[in-house]
C-alpha cells in the first residue's frame, strides 16, 4: 500500500513486493526532479487491492483485496490496526461501510457477501449467491445492501439486519454489472454494466424509474451519487466521465456534463468531493485525474502508479487522495501530484532507465464480442 501524508497530499495504494518493511516508507518522490510532493507507501496487501475508503474522519483507511483480506489502516502511522481474514476463499471485489463505521460488507468472488463488526473484526453474517458477486453497497442509513452478480445479470437487494432477501432483479441488465449503489435517500439503487446502460431501481415500487441506454460507447465500470443524491457520476472503457443530473432529469434535454482528455486508457474508478465541487477517477492507463465538476476540466494529474488504477478516494476536507492499485512492474512505487494542466511523463526512475521508450497502455479486461 502506498499513500501520502501532509497538506494536500495523494495517498495511494499498491501491490507490495517481498519482504514487506516493518515501517511506512515517507519520501519526497523519485529523485531526478520530478518530485513535487510528499508521499507515504503502505505496505500490507500481497494481490491487487480492489476497493479503498477514508473513515472515521479521515483517520483511517479501509481497503480490501484479491488476496482475500481487509485491513483498516491508521493514516497517521501508516500501519493496518485491524485485519479481517480466513473468510472469503476467492478475491473480494469491493468493501463498503456504513456511515457510522460500526459495520462493513465484502462482496466476493467466491460468491458470498458478507457483514463484519468493524470494532471487533468478527463476520456477523454471510448470505451466498448463485454466481460470483462483482460489487456491493450498504446504504446510508444501514438497512440494506445492495450486490450486483454475474449470474442473470442481477441485482439482489438484503436486509442488511437478518441477511434476508428484500429483492431479486433477475436480467436488470443484458450483460455483467459492474457496479451499484444506493442514492444517499436510501431510495434507489443505481447500477451500471458492461451492456453501456445506467438504470435507477425504485425499492419501494420495486421497479426500474429510469433507464439510460448507450450512457457511454463502451463499458461502464462505476457510478457514484454526489452526498446530496442530486448528480450521479459514471466512468467508462471509453476513456471518459459524464455527469448526470438525476434530481432534475435535465440530462434529457441537455445531455451529462462530459469530462474528456483526462485519460489515455479506460476509466476504472471515480468518486465525488464530499460538497461535489471535485470529481477524482483512476484508469487502467495509471493515472488518477481531479477534476473540477461544475466547468468540466481536469485540474491535477497524478502519474506514478505501475499498474491498473482500481479504487479512489477522497477526504472530506478534500486534502488527500487515496487510490488502490497493485504494482507488478516496479518495485518502488511513488505518486507525483502535478500542479498545473501540462502533461508530465512520469514513471519511477528505475522504470524509465530500464525502458525509457516503452509507451504501451495496458488493455481492459475481454468483453464479450456482442458488446
Amino acid at each position: 500500500m502506498a499513500g501520502a501524508s501532509g497538506r494536500g497530499d495523494p495517498l495511494a495504494l499498491e501491490e507490495p513486493p517481498l519482504p514487506r518493511p516493518s515501517q511506512p516508507e515517507s519520501r519526497l518522490g523519485d529523485q531526478d526532479g520530478l518530485a513535487q510532493i510528499h508521499f507515504k507507501i503502505l505496505r500490507g496487501h500481497c494481490d491487487t487491492v480492489s476497493s479503498c475508503h477514508f473513515c472515521f474522519e479521515d483517520t483511517k483507511i479501509l481497503s480490501c483485496s484479491y488476496d482475500r483480506t481487509m485491513k483498516l489502516w491508521d493514516v497517521e502511522k501508516g500501519v493496518p490496526v485491524q485485519v479481517f481474514e480466513e473468510k472469503h476463499t476467492a478475491p473480494i471485489s469491493e468493501c463498503s461501510l456504513t456511515p457510522d463505521n460500526k459495520r462493513v460488507i465484502t462482496s466476493s468472488y467466491d460468491k458470498t457477501v458478507k457483514a463484519w463488526d468493524m470494532e471487533t473484526g468478527k463476520m456477523l453474517w454471510t448470505v451466498d449467491q448463485e454466481g460470483l458477486v462483482t460489487s456491493c453497497n450498504i446504504s446510508c442509513d444501514g438497512k440494506y445492501v445492495v450486490s450486483g452478480l454475474d449470474v442473470e445479470n442481477a441485482i439482489c437487494v438484503t436486509d442488511a439486519v437478518n441477511a434476508t432477501m428484500v429483492a431479486y432483479v433477475q436480467g436488470h441488465h443484458r450483460s455483467t454489472i459492474t457496479r451499484c449503489c444506493f442514492d444517499p435517500d436510501n431510495e434507489r439503487v443505481s447500477s451500471v454494466s458492461s451492456d453501456k446502460t445506467i438504470k435507477l431501481w425504485d425499492i419501494i415500487a420495486q421497479s426500474t424509474t429510469i433507464t439510460i441506454d448507450e450512457a457511454h460507447t463502451n463499458v461502464i465500470s462505476d457510478c457514484c451519487f454526489s452526498i446530496d443524491g442530486h448528480y450521479l457520476c459514471t466512468a467508462s472503457w471509453d476513456k471518459t466521465l459524464k455527469i448526470w443530473d438525476i434530481k432534475t432529469g435535465e440530462f434529457r434535454y441537455h445531455g451529462p456534463i462530459c469530462l474528456n482528455q483526462g485519460h489515455e486508457g479506460s476509466v476504472s474508478s471515480c468518486v465525488f468531493s464530499k460538497d461535489a465541487s471535485l470529481v477524482v477517477s483512476g484508469a487502467y492507463d495509471k493515472t488518477i485525474a481531479l477534476w473540477d465538476a461544475g466547468a468540466g476540466y481536469k485540474k491535477l494529474a497524478l502519474k506514478g502508479h505501475g499498474d491498473w488504477v482500481m479504487d479512489v478516494a477522497i477526504s472530506n476536507n478534500k486534502k488527500w487522495i487515496l487510490s488502490s492499485s497493485k504494482c507488478e512492474e516496479c518495485e518502488k512505487p511513488f505518486s507525483l501530484l502535478q500542479c498545473d494542466d501540462s502533461e508530465v511523463v512520469t514513471k519511477c526512475v528505475f522504470c524509465r532507465l530500464a525502458s525509457p521508450s516503452r509507451n504501451i497502455l495496458p488493455l481492459p479486461p475481454i468483453v464479450a464480442p456482442d458488446l
